[in-house]
């Protein structure tokens, strides 16, 4: 695609509407994510033969979803510590002499991505975080398929962003609807991993403008993943976890307690080992292979550990399976299993922690029934129960997604039946938890990200269109004029740089006078690289301040159905920001202290309909809220032309009441608000 088709293809994005713009962006990053879990559950697999299986004689068990291997022996135990090193040194050496941001777990960098750079995670990332993971969880490592997930979607998102020139917000969006996509396929979790991509990027927020984006992509990329790999819950279908004893409440409270001090304990565990490799005095490449073998040894002794342990987690879902472990075992588990991931993770390889995560959860639960089994009234019957809820309750509550892991859980083991008690036992979870966080860059809130720093430090910015705020620009530039003429147009209009429209009206963007002073003097302006940004009449203020210093600009072109509407520069915006507020104050202090709020509907004979809200002859003392056509609540901007059946908000004083009434023409629906 040459340079004006791309370009043409960048205004159309940021012209189209919401939903229609992202039902296509949704879509492609849907397909790239499903492409790319089921490629990382491919290598992972392969990984996972030719190391494990091939070296070590040892095949981990797996879940029912996944063809339900059963828990056996190594034929070769001796071999596992070197295996795990070796892996670990493999995928250090890749990480660390081609891309070191792709240490760690990815869903992090991901988040980190989302809030101060959706544009800059580089194209090699998420390849080389495939390889590595592959390796690193292949060859025996603790941790999760999630992450490297996470980082293929986010990572095409990102380019994706780059390519079509995403504005600020657009290119947020399309990195968190790959990373949900991501995640959602891995795990067969389609409506969990949507709405992960709007709960995790703050500890007490969500970032509702990504959540219907996100869907799109998310069943995407699980139709995709589905088709190559399979549908099949992880888990399989269990048909034993049911709530059906209020007296169990007591204990799936005490699952709640549990989680919240393990999980804390995962997180300090976590964050300490990774400081403590970082002080290390050997190089980065070898850390990991060390960790490795350490790693290695601890599966010695409890196989569990390496791997993603996901079959452990099956085998404490039966009651046999989990009757027949050693209880020493079953108790040990949890505890080892942060370790091993903390050493795996912790000291450079590459790999996920939520996955890690639902697995200390499920065998903490599997844990406790086995010791109130014996002993406690009203138990269930199967431990399918207490590791349900114990996976949601310890992952949701220091991820702090409770919402995204209950779903996901929910789906990965095919039942909807413990939602009531985990929603108890998150509670308190994340009660113990408190402010701590699995995932260091998550933001408390949108108030705390700079992706918000315009629309929660001024707020009445949301509410204001660009095309209101723009202005008629001094000089517009075409495509057939010689470039020395463009320059003399510019200095003579003292301005520094100027729109480039086509004949037809179409904007392609703008160039400036360091652009036309580098340029043949005798070529037309159409041979020239046209720069960015575009900024759409529709788009908010605060968002277009976003986009203007993303781009390093200081003005841009505003269109509205492709054709130019104006110009807007950072001073116009602090200037209709600032008229806004003076009109608002007025219009406080003319209504005054006592008023009625009224709601009308515009009959099809009423003077109004098909009347421009600036046109109408509103009473001096009124003010026009809002205007709700159908299921929309429309700004009352004064180009906005009322239609019949369109339902107004309007804030009268008494002395208003009646000239409104007249002017409505028609029955008051309600008034109310009478102070």
């Amino acid at each position: 695609m040459n340079g004006r088709g791309l370009y043409g293809v960048r205004r159309r994005i940021r012209t189209t509407a919401y939903l229609r713009k992202w039902v296509i962006l949704g879509a492609l990053i849907g397909v790239i994510s499903g492409l790319g879990a089921a490629l990382f559950f491919l290598a992972l697999d392969l990984a996972t033969r030719s190391f494990l299986g091939a070296i070590a004689g040892f095949v981990p068990a797996s879940p029912f979803g996944e063809g339900g291997r059963p828990i056996t022996d190594a034929a070769r135990p001796w071999a596992i510590p070197l295996v795990v090193g070796l892996g670990g040194l493999i995928s250090g050496i890749i990480v660390f002499r081609l891309a070191p941001e792709a240490e760690g777990h990815g869903t992090d960098a991901a988040i980190a991505a989302y809030h101060h750079g959706a544009r800059r995670i580089r194209a090699r990332i998420p390849l080389i975080k495939l390889v590595a993971s592959a390796i690193t969880i292949g060859s025996g490592g603790s941790g999760g398929r999630e992450g490297p997930t996470a980082q293929i979607g986010a990572g095409f998102g990102s380019f994706l962003a780059r390519l079509l020139d995403l504005d600020a917000r657009d290119a947020r969006i399309a990195v968190a609807c790959g990373m949900g996509a991501g995640i959602g396929a891995i795990f067969r979790a389609p409506l969990g991993g949507a709405v992960l991509a709007a709960e995790i990027p703050y500890r007490e927020d969500v970032e509702s403008e990504a959540l219907v984006p996100a869907f799109i992509a998310s069943i995407v990329a699980f139709s995709i993943f589905g088709a190559i790999i399979g549908f099949s819950p992880i888990f399989g279908r269990v048909a034993s976890a049911g709530f059906t004893d209020a007296r169990q409440l007591a204990y799936y409270a005490l699952i709640g307690l549990a989680a919240g001090i393990v999980g804390r304990l995962y997180i300090g565990s976590f964050y300490g080992l990774t400081e403590w490799f970082k002080r290390w005095p050997l190089p980065r490449e070898v850390r990991p292979a060390i960790a490795g073998v350490a790693v290695g040894c601890l599966g010695l002794a409890l196989p569990g550990v390496l791997g993603t342990g996901y079959g452990w987690v099956q085998a404490g879902l039966e009651r046999e399976t989990l009757l027949g472990l050693p209880l020493w075992v079953v108790l040990a588990l949890p505890l080892a299993k942060i370790l091993a991931t903390s050493l795996s993770i912790g000291s450079g390889g590459s790999g996920g922690i939520f996955g890690p995560g639902m697995v200390v959860g499920g065998l903490l639960g599997a844990g406790i029934w086995r010791l109130l089994e014996p002993v406690a009234p009203a138990m269930p019957v199967d431990p399918s129960p207490f590791v349900i809820v114990a996976m949601m309750a310890l992952f949701g509550s220091i991820a702090h997604a409770p919402l995204a892991v209950m779903l996901m859980v929910a789906e990965m083991t095919d039942s909807l039946s413990m939602l009531g008690p985990a929603m108890l036992a998150i509670g308190i979870a994340t009660l113990i938890v408190g402010d701590r966080s699995i995932y260091a860059s998550q933001l408390r809130s949108r108030a705390d990200s700079p992706a918000h720093r315009f629309r929660f430090g001024l707020p009445l910015m949301a509410a204001i269109p660009a095309g209101d705020a723009a202005r008629v620009p001094r000089a517009i530039l075409h495509p057939d004029e010689r470039v020395s003429t463009a320059r003399e147009r510019l200095v003579a209009a003292g301005v520094p740089g100027a729109p480039v429209v086509e004949n037809d009206g179409r904007v392609l963007g703008s160039l400036d006078l360091v652009s036309l002073d580098g340029a043949d003097p005798d070529a037309t302006v159409g041979t020239l690289e046209v720069q960015g940004p575009v900024i759409s009449a529709d788009d908010a203020l605060d968002d277009v301040l976003g986009v203007l210093a993303d781009a390093h600009r200081s003005w841009a072109p505003v269109v509205a159905e492709e054709r130019l509407a104006g110009i807007l520069s950072s001073r116009d915006v602090v200037a209709a920001y600032r008229r806004a507020l003076a009109a608002n104050v007025r219009q406080v202090r003319a209504v005054g202290s006592t008023g009625a709020l009224i709601e009308a509907e515009i009959g099809p004979s009423s003077a109004l309909a098909r009347t421009q809200v600036a046109a109408a002859s509103w009473p001096r003392d009124s003010v026009l809220v809002s205007i709700t056509r159908g299921d929309r609540v429309i700004v009352p901007r004064g180009d906005v032309r009322l239609e019949a059946g369109d339902r107004l908000t309007v804030f009268s004083a008494p002395a208003a009441r009646e000239a409104l009434e007249a002017l409505l023409a028609n029955e008051i629906k309600s008034a109310a608000a009478h102070p």
